[in-house]
């Protein structure tokens, strides 16, 4: 019932909105003139992430917890980062606000040029929808439904006709080498081929963003390796990444590495030791 619920609020599509007004020609000329004028270079050079003093403060009782204070950072499409800090350091908050799971108590946060952090509800749930995928260490998973049909999920909430999100579900699939097990209900997978089902299942709508809360954290050592490797292979294919982590050898993996601690940035420069798998050695171990 929890991994419905976080599904539907991740990948829920609100009722359709009109932009501009239908009958007026200026809004139209400015439609065209964005679209096929723009160059494409400059559209895809302004997609960056950008936090300004976000903040967010929680009321327990008669106490306030400060779990981010005027964090400010900057994400450049095609990066890949990862977010690190100890149990109350805020990476979940932080985590969440960059989901648009949540909204900052104050600052601002443009996703891809748009402020992002004063959205309803049903705006919010379309950015999430079409701009950001989500990898979760359990998987979240619907357990009735096969692989092809939990990829097939955020399509449906985008309004996607059945016969094109099948066909995107069954490319993504394959595309992570689960093209055998399309049919394949979760408890009949194993916990690399279901984390790799979540994988598919972010990637299908070709978000602008991934975000990777802990994904190797219910999986052994050699699992690990398996599922970084398909994360590095994203990463080379333009996507951008940020990863949540507390196990360093895995951070290592990030080509940045942000440390955050009692809600504020301690640390955050770049990693000068990349870690990176290569196929042979994924055969060889």
């Amino acid at each position: 019932m929890f991994a419905t619920f976080l599904l539907r609020n991740c990948f829920k599509r609100p009722r359709l909105k009109y932009i501009y007004d239908k009958n007026s020609f200026s809004c139209f000329v400015c439609h065209i003139l964005i679209t096929f004028v723009t160059p494409k270079t400059e559209i895809m050079a302004s997609k960056t992430i950008r936090l300004e003093k976000i903040s967010r403060f929680y009321h327990v009782g008669s106490e306030i917890v400060k779990a981010l204070q005027e964090v400010d950072i900057s994400i450049t499409k095609n990066e890949f980062v990862a977010l690190m800090g100890p149990s109350g350091s805020g990476k979940s908050t932080l985590m969440n606000v960059l989901g648009c799971l949540d909204t900052p108590t104050s600052g601002h946060y443009f996703l891809n040029e748009l402020d992002v952090s004063k959205m309803s509800d049903n705006d919010l749930a379309e950015i999430r929808n079409k701009e950001i995928g989500f990898v979760f260490q359990t998987f979240n998973l619907l357990p009735r439904s096969t692989a092809l049909e939990n990829v097939m999920l955020p399509l449906i909430y985008a309004g996607v006709s059945k016969q094109v999100r099948i066909r995107r579900a069954e490319e993504t699939l394959a595309s992570v080498q689960l093209a055998d097990r399309m049919h394949h209900r979760p408890n009949e997978l194993s916990g690399g081929q279901r984390q790799r089902v979540a994988i598919a299942r972010a990637l299908v709508n070709k978000p602008s963003l991934i975000l990777a809360d802990e994904p190797t954290g219910n999986l052994d050592s050699k699992t690990s390796v398996e599922i970084i490797s398909l994360l590095e292979e994203i990463h080379q294919l333009g996507n951008t990444i940020v990863l949540v982590t507390h196990e360093e050898d895995i951070a290592e993996h990030a080509h940045r590495i942000i440390r955050l601690r009692d809600g504020i940035v301690e640390e955050d420069k770049p990693n000068e030791n990349i870690i990176s798998y290569n196929k042979s050695e994924l055969v060889n171990a």
